[in-house]
């Protein structure tokens, strides 16, 4: 299966936004250099690869899920980011099973979350409003991830409901646009736009 190969902290810097959730991922500056005005197809590419890297995801992948977005009614690039966002290994993200993507993919891989009770280990699961994500009890008394659940609360999403007692998160709704963690740092009409041409 392919893998995303990417450096993590280089990848941070170059979109200046801490894509991985790494606490030094952004410490160190980059070197001082003259930046070329970026052509109207380099701004399009730069914002496609930011939210490739913001879910883990190839590019095949990825055009499957802007195809996905195109067939379906309404604005495509919020269909695009809806679409992703209800990813089961990104919602394992967000609720805090896992203090990064890569962690929360790997998890539900190894067959560690469960979805309304039954075992799910495909990361582009999409999750459906109502659906409830949990943690496999043999692995609630690991330290890791009782830290990462029940200490870091980095994501209270008015989306996604928490239960710290049952270790559970439910996917209340369809996320708005306006609410996702990166509203203000990612613009998808260029997305749309470089897939359109």
């Amino acid at each position: 299966m392919a893998t995303n190969k990417n450096l993590r902290f280089k990848t941070s810097r170059r979109f200046g936004m801490n894509i991985y959730g790494h606490p030094k991922a952004l410490k160190r500056q980059p070197a001082e250099t003259r930046q070329k005005k970026m052509s109207e197809y380099g701004l399009q590419l730069a914002e496609k690869q930011k939210v490739k890297a913001l879910y883990n995801l190839l590019e095949r992948q990825f055009y499957r899920y802007y195809d996905k977005a195109r067939r379906m009614s309404g604005v495509v690039g919020e269909n695009l980011l809806s679409l992703l966002e209800t990813r089961l290994d990104n919602l394992v993200y967000r609720a805090g099973f896992a203090r990064s993507i890569r962690q929360a993919r790997q998890m539900v891989s190894h067959g560690l979350i469960a979805v309304d009770g039954k075992k799910v280990d495909i990361p582009s699961y999409p999750v459906r409003p109502g659906q409830v994500i949990t943690l496999k009890e043999a692995y609630r008394t690991n330290e890791m991830f009782k830290q990462a659940f029940l200490e870091l609360k980095s994501f209270d999403l008015p989306y996604v409901e928490k239960s710290f007692d049952n270790w559970s998160a439910t996917l209340v709704r369809t996320p708005l646009r306006e609410e996702l963690p990166y509203k203000d740092e990612v613009n998808e009409t260029l997305i749309v736009e470089l897939y359109s041409k």
